[in-house]
């Protein structure tokens, strides 16, 4: 899980393939002398309209993607972008260039001869209905992209991927894993940040174990993935040896948001800041948060079994070589609950739902997760009790 990612390189790398891929069939089409032929002099101005027509998309693409991602920032949140990263945007997009690149190549290459095959136009309408039915695909995404309930579904579908393959083990109250093997003894020196203010997105962990056992240290990270890096906030401390700032920032990947790939905080963000913006006063469509709560129920009902504690990451021996801060149980109850609760203070309709996710939340959790939980339905039951007291109906606490 903890890995450099291959995102946007294998975005560049397939716009270069279709780039190159049209480059090569445009010099290699005209070659082929099979089948009917046909004038050159049409087919030439067949390509050349049907190759500029085909970049216009490109063009459609980048507006397309403007305006969702502006709807999704002014309607959602601002941190939703899930619409620029649907791989679809990017793969139309290249296709289109590598059409554009085949056709005006091929274009060229039959301008001074009378007849070609017709397999070259043929291959040239071909492409451009592969185009065109990949634009139908952006279009059925981007519509998809602008629905509140398709948007809540795609956080809790990447919520459910990434916390199944974190959150393996389930939770026994009490249980403490063994202290593994020390690394090499020796002084704690401290790793600062020097660059600008930036967004930490990925730890490559495997790189850091190699580099620490290595070292015959231990590397303990001071930030996790979603936090926000200033200049001269302590990125880790190393025990054992000394690292240089440049061999860890080597392994950390950084950007200017956040990701889903290793902060499993990011879904919760995601969802109450849908519910805030619900709730208001410019907006008031309490309908929408108390939607987004329910997606809230699922993930926490889904955590609320597991172990949380996966930070910890050894080499070959069982040593400890890495540490990474994780969200615990109760982080993840008050990312969820805390400005909700005061949000919801002025709604009745989203205070009762987020009163009954409690009641349940507090019966379903081990006992040992159960107070924090109890804390907050405790709160919601004052803040309705106190707000609507004609309305309210107490429930029995668990």
């Amino acid at each position: 899980m903890f890995q450099r990612p291959t995102r946007a390189m294998r975005r560049d790398l397939t716009q270069l393939i279709c780039a190159l891929g049209g480059l090569v069939l445009g010099l290699l089409a005209p070659m082929a002398d099979v089948g009917p032929q046909v004038e050159a002099g049409r087919v030439t101005t067949m390509l050349f309209s049907v190759g500029f027509g085909v970049i216009s998309l490109v063009s459609i693409i980048y507006s397309m993607l403007f305006l969702v991602v502006q709807f999704s920032a002014s309607t959602f949140t601002p941190r939703l972008a899930f619409f620029r990263d649907e791989p679809i945007v990017w793969r139309a997009f290249a296709f289109a260039v590598g059409v554009f690149v085949f056709c005006v190549v091929a274009g060229l290459g039959i301008g001074t001869r009378d007849r070609v095959a017709a397999l070259l136009p043929c291959t040239a309408m071909a492409l451009t209905l592969i185009a065109l039915a990949q634009m139908r695909t952006l279009q059925t995404k981007a519509f998809d992209s602008i629905q509140l309930a398709h948007s809540l579904t795609a956080i809790a579908t990447r919520a459910h991927r990434s916390y199944d393959t974190l959150h393996l083990r389930p939770y026994v109250p009490g249980r403490t894993d063994p202290a593994p093997p020390p690394p090499g003894s020796g002084a704690t020196s401290v790793v600062r940040w020097s660059g600008p203010a930036t967004v930490v997105q990925q730890i490559d962990v495997h790189a850091l174990v190699a580099v620490a056992q290595r070292h015959d240290c231990a590397i303990d990270f001071r930030v996790t993935p979603g936090r926000t890096l200033s200049r001269g906030m302590t990125l880790a401390e190393v025990t054992g040896a000394e690292l240089t700032e440049e061999v860890l920032r080597e392994a950390v990947v950084t950007g200017v948001e956040r990701t889903f790939d290793q902060d499993p905080e990011l879904p919760f963000r995601l969802l109450v800041d849908i519910a805030l913006r619900a709730l208001s006063p410019a907006v008031n469509d309490p309908a929408t948060a108390v939607e987004t709560v329910d997606r809230l129920e699922d993930l926490l009902t889904r955590l609320a079994d597991r172990e949380l504690d996966f930070g910890r990451f050894t080499d070959g021996a069982g040593r400890v070589r890495v540490t990474v801060p994780v969200p615990d149980w109760e982080q993840y109850v008050r990312t969820a609950f805390d400005d909700l609760l005061f949000a919801a203070a002025h709604s009745p309709m989203a205070l009762r739902r987020v009163r009954d996710l409690l009641g349940r939340l507090a019966e379903e959790s081990p006992e040992s997760r159960r107070g924090v939980v109890r804390e907050r339905l405790e709160w919601a039951e004052r803040t309705g009790s106190a707000a609507y007291p004609l309305i309210w109906t107490p429930v029995a606490l668990p």
